[in-house]
């Protein structure tokens, strides 16, 4: 990549249920948090993208640049999108054509402020036609999990097995959610309570296997990476950003067992950052259901396509901390994940780069994955609706 971005500070709030936050206040202490990191003050910016899916509905402002605008009392350029990822790939875009220098990529959203209509605005989200026939924002990920097991022929005690493997990934976000003090559930789970809601609810995913309502906020500092090298000694670049997209009506696809444009986006920000799966050492995944997570591992090359129960399952009996692909460790969700550590969706990408960002530089806490040498290479994959739009974002410390 030519005249590479680099992200130079990272902030947000901890998720979860922010009702005496407006959301001016969420997006500030993000801000404040990253312009504390790095020294940057908010007359040094040149642009800002923020992101949110729902605030006209749920708070009422229509145009959020000017909202934005009065709250930094800039007259900058400013850009709204759905997803922080989308953001930062407009953001990338404007720095490599040497348009800006210092960016803020910022995302927000306040979702439990409509909580009894919130459930009916995901789903025209995702998918307006399962909507208009009764469906729940749970219904796609069902149906994937049922096309999944058709299709791969997987019964009797591998059924079983594949089930655990779901359970499973809750149970680890749920635990790494316990070293991370922005999370919106710091407990843990156990396999018996995701089987047992999933036996209450008689379903075949139950509410262990969703990721939640949320608020939040999150922010970065993008820079140019002349600036970058200026500004701090540890820099983390963003070596490859891609996007694909994919039909809206879900049933309409011509795979109902994988997200085409998490495959496409992967190899695109692969290409672009002259790397292969094998660098790739953390990865923020979009779980917002364990059957997501799961696929996603497939559909971003890191194992064949039908086989991620079993490396699920597998990497779970003794759980050390990582996946295991043919011998290759992959740390996946260090934060939680969107199950355990929330999901608001416009901030929710902002949250996956603040941890991989984190992790590259070394400073993530208890939750710091460790290995034999410094972290140098992670990803992360954000989604819009379900899988209609896929991000995959690469940071790197070379």
């Amino acid at each position: 990549m030519q005249n590479r971005p680099a992200v130079v500070a990272v902030g947000r709030t901890k998720f979860g249920e922010h009702y005496g936050k407006e959301p001016e206040k969420l997006i500030e202490e993000a801000w404040l948090a990253a312009s504390r990191e790095c020294d940057i003050e908010r007359r040094d910016l040149e642009a800002c993208y923020l992101s949110d899916c729902f605030l006209p509905i749920t708070n009422k402002l229509g145009l959020e640049e000017g909202f934005l605008s009065e709250l930094t009392e800039l007259h900058a350029p400013m850009e709204v999108t759905r997803s922080v990822s989308a953001a930062l790939l407009t953001a990338c875009h404007a720095i490599q054509a040497g348009i800006y220098n210092i960016v803020l990529v910022g995302g927000i959203e306040k979702m439990t402020d409509r909580w009894s209509k919130i459930r009916d605005d995901l789903m025209l989200l995702e998918d307006p036609w399962s909507y208009y026939a009764g469906g729940t924002p749970e219904v796609n990920h069902e149906l994937m999990l049922r096309a999944y097991i058709k299709k791969y022929g997987v019964t009797g005690e591998n059924l079983d097995k594949l089930n655990i493997a779901l359970a499973q990934v809750a149970v680890k976000n749920h635990a790494n959610a316990t070293k991370n003090p922005y999370a919106q559930f710091q407990r843990k789970i156990t396999i018996d309570q995701v089987l047992n809601a999933r036996k209450a609810a008689r379903k075949p995913l139950g509410l262990y296997d969703f990721a939640p309502i949320s608020d939040g906020a999150s922010a970065l500092i993008l820079t140019s990476e002349a600036i970058a090298k200026k500004i701090t000694d540890k820099p983390v670049y963003v070596l490859g950003c891609a996007s694909a997209t994919d039909y809206l009506n879900y049933s309409s696809r011509e795979d109902l067992t994988r997200f085409i444009a998490v495959k496409i986006a992967m190899e695109n920000a692969l290409k672009m950052a002259g790397s292969s799966l094998r660098d790739i050492q953390v990865a923020e995944l979009y779980d917002q259901s364990t059957v997501m997570e799961m696929v996603s591992l497939e559909d971003m090359g890191f194992c064949e396509a039908g086989t991620a129960w079993k490396n699920i399952y597998e990497s779970c009996r003794d759980y050390k901390g990582y996946y295991e692909f043919n011998g290759r460790k992959l740390f996946t969700n260090m934060d939680g994940g969107l199950k355990a550590n929330g999901n608001p969706l416009g901030a929710t990408g902002g949250a996956q780069l603040f941890e991989v960002f984190k992790q590259l530089r070394g400073e993530a806490g208890e939750r710091q994955v460790t290995i034999d040498a410094p972290l140098k290479c992670g990803c992360s994959l954000e989604m819009e609706g379900f899988g209609t739009k896929s991000y995959v974002c690469i940071l790197g410390r070379e």
